[in-house]
């Protein structure tokens, strides 16, 4: 199962923080970066798509606990309970319009479409 993920980039710190709680370690803490993808306000989000396995939307939806390998206390657990608490999860058609005050994560098999589905599209970059 695909999942794919915008972030308004004012939540990028604490959703990076979900990331190492929820995925393997500190690289998870470049999931999410600058905001590569607009709404039609002009509102920047970063985007992450990926494969998740059986077990993530438990834990995702579960309360956090501190991951084994974070001996040195490098994940912000309260701004992972943060992303946490805004995530909208949308399984299906009923797709919501990406928001600046929430991180929106849909399920699916095609990331592009999802996030067409949120109503972004990529920044326009200089050529």
């Amino acid at each position: 199962m695909r999942i794919t993920i915008a972030c308004p980039v004012a939540m990028v710190s604490d959703a990076n923080h979900l990331a190492m709680v929820l995925a393997f370690g500190p690289a998870d803490a470049l999931t999410y970066n600058g905001g590569t993808w607009q709404d039609s306000a002009g509102n920047l989000y970063s985007a992450a798509s990926g494969i998740i396995g059986s077990q993530f939307l438990g834990m995702a939806t579960s309360p956090l606990a501190r991951p084994a390998w974070d001996t040195d206390n490098l994940v912000n657990m309260a701004g992972a309970g943060r992303a946490q608490a805004a995530v909208a999860l949308v399984q299906g058609d009923d797709s919501p319009l990406a928001s600046p005050a929430q991180i929106t994560a849909i399920l699916g098999d095609d990331g592009l479409a999802a996030l067409a589905a949120m109503g972004l599209v990529p920044v326009e970059t200089g050529r």
